[in-house]
């Protein structure tokens, strides 16, 4: 920025970002001064580098801003996890599904777990059975993120909210319902970002012969 360039000449972008033409360093500068304004190297690799005239202390402010209001669109997604054994009782089994449900309706994910005692070890398809089962009866709720994988004596399959099982989650929350509960030591969180507006940066056109290769 300003004096901190090195290169003779730059290619000039104004304010506006109206391009301005290659100019010697020290026309670049002056023009800055003039205008009360820095000349800030945003393509250095470009030959000869591009500068645009602005005001950088503006352009950090508004930078940290975006972030800022980044990070406040962030949501948590914690990451439930219910075990299952693969000769489980029908009664448990619906109890289980029903928390599975609760999960996915507040917007979470949850880690489906088939425990294998013993000779249970060599009938793999029992779990491959019961989570297939478990995954048709939550369809409407969310879907298959993680398919079913063997993991030791274990098998573990992770199911994810469809956007509209989460997006009325979230207004659920924001309208001050309770969540299905709060995350608890053991549960596993992610940051789910929001689509945002992309962090502030400098974006100028650059004639391709002028790009380095």
């Amino acid at each position: 920025m300003n004096e901190q360039i090195r290169a003779r000449e730059v290619r000039l972008v104004g304010p506006e970002g109206e391009q301005v033409g290659i100019v010697p360093l020290e026309r670049a500068l002056q023009l800055a001064a003039d205008v009360d304004l820095d000349l800030v190297e945003v393509a250095p690799m470009a030959r000869p580098p591009v500068c645009k005239l602005m005001d950088f202390g503006k352009f950090k402010y508004e930078s940290a801003l975006k972030a800022r209001e980044a990070r406040r669109n962030q949501q948590q997604t914690v990451i439930k996890e219910m075990k299952l054994r693969p000769k489980i009782d029908p009664h448990d089994y619906e109890t289980k599904k029903g928390h599975v449900v609760r999960f996915l309706k507040a917007g979470d994910k949850v880690k489906v777990t088939i425990m294998f005692r013993g000779r249970e070890q060599s009938r793999p398809e029992l779990g491959f059975r019961l989570l297939r089962r478990l995954s048709e009866e939550i369809s409407e709720l969310g879907f298959v993120e993680a398919s079913p994988k063997q993991d030791g004596r274990n098998m573990i399959m992770v199911l994810a909210p469809h956007r509209a099982t989460k997006a009325a989650a979230v207004a659920a929350v924001a309208a001050g319902a309770k969540p299905a509960r709060e995350p608890r030591e053991g549960d596993v969180v992610e940051d789910d970002v929001v689509e945002s507006e992309a962090e502030a940066a400098v974006s100028v056109p650059v004639p391709a012969e002028t790009t380095a290769e």
